[in-house]
């Protein structure tokens, strides 16, 4: 993050810093002014300097250096962003801080395609970034399963995803992910990835669902977004309803011997889980 106001370190002015890089990017500024005006010497302030750019400078390189987004993730990208969501009729607290983003988006396409996936479920679509992200991964006959609880985003989402010559391979479903989980296993119905960014105290049970439930195919993966939730499993000592839910989610994965997986530092956190 580079200016105030960036959301996640790229490039998305008017919007708040909702990383551990782009809030802590923030800080220093704000430590590096307070600083200055008590008169520290320069040669400190010049140091403070130098690791305000290391930590804030990294974000929007990765999003330089990463391959752009296509012309409909980013008209999807800029429609959310344009969108005042503090008036949704839902109440449902959404923000377009929640948008995966360039280059989460990027990764979950890479993914997608190195792993050779046909089919992929998501749950909790929000305005479609990630699974129209995932669908551009997917060949011409592949699958995306979004679910999102509500109805108002879905239809926004929709209209974003028609847009695109890959949102026909989106199939949204509308309810509670867990509800719509039930059914998908009930159906017999399993995925060669999963991205799970819904609502974070329901992550265990997400997880749960997939591999108790058969979703996952062999040799599957599953993606799990915001696992450093802004820093808090690791630096908050009053954290969060959402930062104590993902700290317990991270430290069940940890725990469980049936699991591998790597916690990779992009944007809000990235997990990757396999079967062992």
């Amino acid at each position: 993050m580079t200016e105030p106001g960036t959301s996640a370190g790229e490039g998305r002015p008017g919007l708040r810093p909702v990383t551990p890089t782009g809030i802590a990017s923030a800080r220093l500024r704000d430590l590096i002014g307070r600083l200055d005006a008590a008169g520290v010497p320069e040669s400190l302030l010049d140091e403070a300097r130098h690791i305000a750019g290391l930590v804030g400078g990294l974000e929007p390189y990765l999003a330089r250096c990463t391959t752009q987004p296509s012309t409909a993730l980013a008209d999807l990208a800029r429609g959310t962003q344009a969108r005042d969501w503090s008036d949704d009729a839902t109440g449902a607290g959404l923000e377009a801080e929640m948008l995966s983003g360039h280059v989460e988006g990027q990764t979950l396409k890479m993914l997608a395609r190195l792993t050779g996936a046909r089919r992929a479920l998501e749950v909790g679509m929000f305005t479609g970034y990630s699974a129209l992200a995932l669908a551009e991964g997917l060949p011409e006959d592949g699958r995306v399963v979004a679910c999102e609880i509500d109805p108002a985003v879905a239809e926004f989402a929709r209209g974003c995803l028609d847009a695109s010559p890959h949102g026909h391979k989106v199939d949204i479903r509308v309810g509670p992910a867990a509800e719509t989980l039930r059914i998908l296993a009930d159906e017999g119905e399993q995925f060669d990835v999963v991205f799970i960014d819904a609502d974070k105290p329901g992550y265990a049970g997400y997880l749960d669902q997939v591999l108790d439930g058969g979703l996952l195919a062999d040799g599957g993966a599953v993606l799990v977004d915001n696992t450093l939730l802004q820093g808090e499993p690791y630096v908050a000592t009053q954290p969060s309803a959402n930062g104590a839910a993902i700290a317990a989610f991270n430290a069940k994965v940890a725990a469980d011997d049936r699991l591998e997986q790597v916690l990779l530092p992009l944007r809000d956190g990235l997990t990757v889980i396999r079967r062992a």
